[in-house]
């Protein structure tokens, strides 16, 4: 089963969540004299993908007056998103370190507790807002950086509902931030909470397998679980590729033979994967599209890589 796409709308995608201050170091943390200071969450970094693909996004989210707020609104706008409903407000920014390990690994230190981001709740919910867009992304760590954020979440989905505007969500699982919430079973029962909205599932394998609540052995048997719980299902699984529920069958990755950063390239993907599907792509289509992209992503540092190529990647594969 696929689902049926809106027609246009002034907005093309949005998406709610939380954005952070990236500092990295080029190698680990506790070696590394210098960081270079961008930005990321795994929304935005998507909305970004989708927008240098060409569709018009907008981001839902909170920023921190501090000395960050006005240079994260200002790296946004340079990404043409729609930023009417990211009002700078009263509180700091949520900050996080990558320390790059070998192969284009990564281990993350972060300073979020308390940021503006994680004070997002139901009245920042704007139905005229979700209304104006055809499709709306959510995220699991937008549910776990606060119960309040967690409401938000849903809410969204309940409102897009009500107006027609699809539902893609990716459960990106993170065990640390929900042990502060209740652990997994926290976790799960906000996965079950905002599935009967959900048109599109995004998880990845096999860390997302555990909100299933049941034990799966395989790609095959996830896909085939969290098809139960949705219409479409793209499970993202690392190098192999992406097993598709429309095809039941794996589509996959662009090889790479040199990788240098990992992060974000997951959200690189569900951005290329939803734009290819709002342009009328059907979804094996749209997941070689987004393979192409994480690919690039991988190929160079931080949550949201280096513009030009995204758009001449883009062309390559839509034409």
């Amino acid at each position: 089963m696929t689902v049926a796409i809106p027609e246009p709308r002034p907005l093309d995608l949005i998406g709610l969540g939380e954005c952070m201050v990236e500092l990295r170091a080029d190698g680990p943390l506790r070696e590394a004299p210098t960081l270079t200071r961008a930005c990321g969450g795994d929304v935005l970094n998507a909305l970004v993908s989708a927008a240098r693909h060409g569709s018009r996004s907008g981001f839902i989210t909170r920023v921190g007056n501090d000395p960050f707020g006005p240079g994260l609104l200002a790296a946004w706008q340079a990404e043409n998103l729609d930023l009417t409903h990211a009002p700078l407000v009263e509180g700091e920014n949520g900050v996080y370190f990558i320390s790059l390990l070998e192969n284009g690994e990564r281990e993350f230190t972060y300073r979020r507790a308390g940021s503006a981001a994680s004070q997002l709740s139901p009245s920042d919910i704007d139905p005229a807002y979700i209304a104006s867009a055809r499709m709306l992304l959510l995220s699991g760590i937008t549910q776990a950086i606060s119960a309040s954020a967690q409401a938000a979440t849903l809410r969204a989905a309940q409102v897009a509902q009500e107006h027609s505007t699809l539902v893609a969500f990716d459960p990106n699982y993170r065990p640390k931030l929900w042990a502060e919430r209740g652990g997994v079973g926290a976790a799960q029962q906000a996965f079950r909470e905002v599935l009967p909205f959900v048109n599109i599932l995004l998880p990845s394998y096999p860390a997302d397998s555990v909100l299933l609540g049941d034990t799966v052995s395989s790609a095959e048997e996830a896909l085939a679980a969290f098809n139960r719980q949705a219409p479409l299902v793209a499970l993202k699984s690392g190098a192999d590729g992406a097993w598709l529920s429309s095809t039941a069958s794996l589509i996959p990755a662009v090889k790479v033979t040199h990788v240098l950063d990992t992060t974000g390239a997951g959200d690189a993907w569900n951005g290329a994967f939803l734009h290819a599907l709002l342009t009328g792509k059907t979804p094996t289509q749209a997941a070689q599209l987004a393979h192409q992209t994480a690919a690039y992503s991988i190929g160079h540092r931080g949550g949201i890589p280096p513009r030009p190529q995204i758009t001449t990647q883009s062309q390559e594969v839509l034409t």
